[in-house]
């Protein structure tokens, strides 16, 4: 089944009761038991719930997996990840991060005595310097939040498997229609559904998917026993806007296009984040693992201190600043003082998070419209 039609389709079945083709939102708590145990497959909605699985089925048919979890909140499916750990074992995560992320695991999970170790992932050979005997879990993002670095998801899966880790991967900037993290070797794929999944800007949630049942077992386990979980509004507003997933995809990569070519031209441009161009850093791991680059795209103004940095950021009349991305409304983000602001500013200037980055989400409004609005922003 291609992709389009699974979108559509993959784990939704006409309501046996009605005949919907649309899979209701069962709003219950809890259900109806013949006997003590004896119930159809539900028991209380925080373990299982029909809207929420329809949903999770369809999300694993995407990322080519077996199973899937939906959470709460991306962060929600992060944290129950890190939840497989113990006290004293060993990430390795790459040097440019969410910074939800970098603050969950430095301020939460550091106190419990897991030790994170934020690594240059360009060349994914520097993982092997920081492996040793404690290490449990590869963490990896591709591409980056926000300078766009490209992790060879393959080689970092071998070194994964040569030395028996875990290998989780953050698919979100990417989402399925453009990588398939599985196919190439990882063990956990991790999505803020909040983003292209969900397309609309409307939801909160997280989901991880993957192949291993006993892996799967161990965060249902998890999932259920910590809760966070999604309501079944959520799931179905999700399972709605995933049946256009790739048609929006489509959108947001020929404007992504449109707009990094733009912005590469533009006097005001110093340095320019997309991985479509040739000169971007693996660029050809990029082409090789991505069936196209996004709508993703982070830039620094020319010679602009932070207050016309926030100027420009706040003159937009179509791309509107605020946190988040993948919706079909364009977006502008500052790094610094928004999705990155938890990250120490000598940390964050080592990857070139600095004062005069932002970060675009290009939405698929009509691209007259978008380049005008930069081309306005810019002057």
């Amino acid at each position: 089944m291609k992709f389009g039609t699974k979108a559509i389709h993959a784990g939704q079945h006409p309501d046996p009761a009605t005949g919907a083709i649309m899979t209701p939102i069962y709003q219950t708590s809890t259900y109806w038991q013949e006997s003590p145990g004896k119930h159809k497959g539900y028991a209380y909605s925080r373990g299982k719930n029909p809207t929420r699985k329809a949903l999770e089925d369809c999300l694993a048919s995407l990322e080519n997996a077996t199973y899937g979890l939906a959470f709460s909140s991306g962060m929600g499916a992060t944290d129950a990840v890190i939840k497989l750990l113990r006290p004293g074992d060993e990430v390795i995560t790459g040097n440019d991060l969410y910074g939800g992320s970098y603050r969950m695991f430095t301020q939460v999970f550091a106190g419990y005595g897991i030790k994170f170790h934020f690594v240059d992932m360009a060349d994914v050979n520097e993982i092997n310097k920081y492996i040793n005997p404690n290490t449990k879990l590869l963490w990896i993002e591709t591409p980056t939040n926000p300078t766009m670095q490209i992790v060879d998801i393959a080689a970092a899966a071998q070194i994964a498997k040569t030395h028996q880790l875990i290998l989780a991967v953050d698919n979100t900037f990417a989402s399925p229609y453009l990588q398939n993290p599985i196919d190439l070797g990882a063990d956990i794929v991790m999505h803020s559904v909040t983003k292209y999944l969900g397309g609309h800007s409307d939801v909160v949630m997280g989901a991880l998917l993957m192949n291993d049942q006993k892996l799967y077992e161990r965060l249902a386990f998890i999932h259920n026993s910590c809760g966070a979980t999604p309501g079944p509004m959520d799931c179905f507003l999700v399972l709605r806007g995933l049946k256009t997933l790739h048609l929006r995809m489509k959108a947001h990569c020929e404007n992504g296009r449109r707009v990094a070519e733009f912005l590469k031209a533009h006097p005001r441009v110093d340095r320019l984040y997309w991985p479509g161009f040739e000169s971007h850093p693996n660029h050809d791991i990029a082409k090789k693992q991505m069936r196209d680059f996004g709508g993703m795209i982070s830039f620094t103004v020319r010679d602009a201190d932070l207050k016309e940095t926030f100027r420009i950021a706040s003159s937009f009349e179509v791309f509107s600043l605020a946190e988040s991305l993948g919706g079909v409304e364009s977006l502008v983000n500052h790094p610094v003082t928004m999705t990155h602001a938890s990250i120490p500013k000598v940390e964050r200037e080592k990857v070139g998070v600095v004062d005069g980055l932002l970060r675009l989400s290009v939405g698929v409004e009509d691209i007259d419209d978008l380049l005008a609005d930069l081309n306005k922003a810019l002057a």
